[in-house]
């Protein structure tokens, strides 16, 4: 995954508002622990096409 810097330390997850973290292919929400995926270097910030966590 190749996002840059600047962009993760601006986007939050748009259900809780809570810091991502780029765990492989996936952005993973500090707060609620959905997992948004990556698609071709862009994230799919959609609640829809998140992961829940386990």
């Amino acid at each position: 995954m190749n996002i840059d810097q600047a962009l993760l330390d601006i986007i939050v997850c748009p259900d809780c508002h809570g810091g991502l973290t780029a765990e492989g292919e996936e952005l993973v929400c500090s707060g609620c622990g959905l997992a948004y995926p990556v698609r071709d270097d862009i994230p799919v910030l959609l609640v829809d096409e998140a992961r829940k966590p386990a």
